[in-house]
């Protein structure tokens, strides 16, 4: 099943000047990138984004940082993406994460760990709505697609 996820690459990421490298791998293994957004994240968003760690003792370290610099927001889309973005990532704390992840590779801190997936179909349909209008995502098909995926 096709579906969308939203990614964001946070600023140590952007700062370090990995966004290339990242949207490269998402390339390569086939998924479609269909809105990107460059921006600096003001704090009403931050805290709307991450609302479900309001009651965390880290929520102010998180808001604090998302909102330091500039991100990368963007949708991609693919067959059952959310869970295979989510593989490609790695887990949230980089020092557990596996060589070949995203955060494997590149992340050392947990309060630094360079990019954020959707972790199910509703929060990825929740943090898109946060940051794109509906007119922001394109609709297209790849030359490719028919190699990738397999018809039902």
């Amino acid at each position: 099943m096709r579906e969308r996820s939203f990614v964001m690459l946070k600023p140590d990421a952007v700062k370090r000047r990995l966004i290339g490298d990242v949207l490269n791998r998402f390339e390569r293994r086939g998924l479609k990138v269909v809105a990107t957004k460059m921006m600096v994240i003001n704090k009403e968003l931050a805290e709307k984004h991450y609302a479900e760690h309001a009651e965390k003792p880290f929520f102010k370290d998180l808001v604090d940082y998302i909102t330091s610099g500039p991100v990368l927001a963007m949708v991609i889309e693919g067959g059952e993406c959310i869970s295979l973005i989510r593989k490609m990532v790695g887990a949230t704390n980089p020092k557990e994460a596996d060589m070949g992840t995203i955060r494997g590779d590149y992340a050392i801190e947990t309060g630094r760990n360079m990019i954020h997936a959707s972790d199910s179909t509703e929060s990825a349909v929740r943090e898109i709505s946060l940051f794109f209008k509906d007119s922001e995502i394109c609709n297209y098909i790849l030359p490719d697609e028919e190699i990738i995926y397999e018809e039902p």
